[in-house]
């Protein structure tokens, strides 16, 4: 009997010693599967990440499968177009489906947003009256992005001072705008019809219609006053022309006096507290915007071009910033346009 309780001691102890030799790993009971692209151009790969549901990454672990064939390592290129399913395992656990889009080109379009630039000021009394087309056009449609650009006053002594202005006066005169304010412009050069409220659908228009083959997409953050910005621009087919890209910073919120000759907004002269959103503080480009040179404008490639730039003087609040990126053609005509807040991390817009 003693010989035999010894036994047993000596057996729990070999038991104990060697647990301690031993991790008990945590089994998996999903996986999740992604890629770096969900549409891609054939000839052009895809990369497959895998996660864990703590998020730590499993993917050199892992088997990936396209439409249950296993392929080599993590990416996958198609030369033919179609739909391919895409699958992971990991420890004997399968994530659920993903699917990818291979085309040649022709399919891919983007999102179809268009730009007002309103060129006002605080002491212009019909000015208002496109602020007031903005706001209509805005309750009809997303997909309008407006500026308000503020001149000529910068005299505090004079009765046509502006706190908010940004000289243009050259670049209007460049571009051979009509004089005077109020003055809009959709899409860079095509002026918006007199009286603007009454011709929002000029606006909204633009919104429709064949979709632009370039989108645009914006990552930034502001932090000691400084921003720092990727401004990716995605093609959908080969440009040649002389792209170019122009990225503004603007402010919401502004409060300050409004003249208004108009029957707009009760039709009071003086708007006290008035407030003035969407105004230039600074273009990061300049007014004519940056040349993106051709070779960098083909089929599937995406442009990016990377900001880290002190917060404009003239911004009041930097929580009230927006950043405002289009790419224009030869005639200086927006393809398309985007707006984004600081701290957005934004995905081209693909249809």
């Amino acid at each position: 009997m003693k010989k035999n309780f010894i036994l047993i001691v000596a057996a729990l102890l070999i038991v104990i010693g060697c647990s301690t030799d031993y991790e008990i790993l945590e089994s998996q009971t999903n996986i999740s599967l992604t890629a770096d692209k969900s549409v891609q151009v054939i000839g052009n790969p895809v990369t497959f990440t895998v996660k864990d549901a703590k998020g730590d990454e499993l993917t050199e672990e892992a088997e990936f499968y396209v439409d249950g064939n296993k392929i080599e390592g993590n990416t996958f290129t198609s030369d033919v177009v179609g739909n391919f399913e895409v699958t992971a395992v990991y420890n004997a656990v399968t994530s659920s489906p993903l699917m990818i889009n291979y085309h040649d080109g022709t399919g891919i379009n983007f999102r179809k947003r268009m730009l007002i630039e309103d060129y006002t000021g605080t002491w212009c009394g019909w000015c208002p009256r496109v602020a007031h087309a903005i706001e209509l056009v805005h309750n009809q449609t997303e997909d309008a992005i407006a500026v308000a650009i503020h001149g000529p006053g910068k005299n505090p002594n004079d009765t046509g001072y502006d706190p908010y202005t940004y000289d243009t006066s050259a670049f209007e005169t460049a571009m051979n705008l009509a004089p005077g304010y109020p003055k809009g412009y959709l899409n860079r050069n095509i002026q918006w019809a007199f009286p603007e409220p009454n011709n929002i659908n000029q606006a909204i228009a633009l919104t429709q219609g064949e979709n632009p083959k370039l989108g645009v997409a914006m990552t930034s953050s502001i932090a000691n006053g400084n921003i720092s910005m990727d401004v990716n621009v995605m093609f959908g087919k080969d440009f040649s022309n002389n792209l170019k890209l122009v990225v503004y910073v603007v402010e919401n919120g502004l409060i300050y006096e409004q003249h208004n000759y108009t029957s707009y907004y009760d039709g009071v002269d003086l708007l006290e507290d008035y407030e003035h959103n969407h105004v230039l503080r600074d273009p990061l480009t300049g007014m004519t915007g940056e040349a993106i040179t051709a070779d960098q404008t083909k089929i599937g490639q995406t442009y990016t071009r990377t900001f880290n730039v002190a917060v404009p003087a003239n911004v009041a609040n930097t929580a009230n910033i927006e950043f405002i990126a289009f790419v224009i053609d030869e005639t200086g005509r927006v393809i398309n346009v985007r707006k984004s807040s600081p701290g957005e991390t934004q995905e081209i817009e693909l249809l």
